[in-house]
């Protein structure tokens, strides 16, 4: 009952959402097509329930051959390829608030694993790919709250791909795999509280009060 129910639920918050945020999009997509690059959108393959790949769309951040330049899908702190007015749209998350169409379109939900892109998917061992993605990825989740700032790790080490898939990424995995074990309507109101909670006081961390038993955090985070 729960998955549909959890349906129900991605549908009405998104709606809802989208009305709410209206003025929003307005605002972003007539700034975006005066700036940068001029394009709204930006869609990326990445990989979804069951291995599935879909479109996520995002609002551009960055230059739009960016993931064929220096520093390709890894994106660190004052990346010269993200756009002026995309370094606000990344700090506040509202580039991701276009992902709600994914969720309407049944792509994606609320509340779930992050999707990622096919290289770092496949750098999950197949009992592990398996089981995260037997659901939606979600718009948020519990990496997305850890990891709030994950450009600031990135920054911090000289070979950025090698520290997001052997630290990063396997953390990641583990935090996602508590979040299936956990899976619950009061988990996904507590984990959309504490994205809001991230976003406005990001130097504050309560994740770990409201949200038990997390995995251990390693000694970096």
């Amino acid at each position: 009952m729960y998955k549909y129910f959890k349906r129900f639920f991605d549908i009405l918050i998104a709606i809802f959402a989208l009305i709410c945020l209206s003025w929003v999009f307005i605002i972003c997509m007539i700034i975006l097509l005066c700036t940068g690059e001029h394009y709204i959108f930006y869609c990326q393959k990445r990989i979804g329930k069951n291995g599935k790949p879909f479109k996520i769309i995002k609002f551009a951040t960055m230059l739009l051959n960016s993931p064929n330049m220096a520093g390709g899908t890894i994106t660190r702190r004052n990346d010269p390829r993200v756009l002026p007015f995309g370094k606000f749209l990344r700090m506040t998350k509202i580039n991701e608030f276009p992902q709600l169409f994914n969720v309407i379109k049944g792509d994606m939900s609320i509340v779930g694993p992050r999707p990622l892109v096919e290289a770092s998917f496949n750098s999950y061992p197949q009992s592990k790919r398996e089981a995260i993605y037997s659901i939606n990825p979600g718009v948020t989740g519990v990496g997305s709250i850890v990891f709030r700032d994950e450009e600031k790790y990135l920054s911090q080490t000289d070979d950025p791909f090698k520290f997001y898939n052997e630290m990063i990424l396997p953390f990641k995995g583990d935090l996602e795999l508590w979040y299936l074990k956990n899976m619950s309507l009061s988990t996904d109101i507590k984990v959309i509280f504490l994205t809001f909670w991230a976003i406005c006081f990001p130097t504050i961390k309560i994740h770990r009060k409201i949200l038990k038993n997390l995995p251990p955090k390693p000694d970096w985070v």
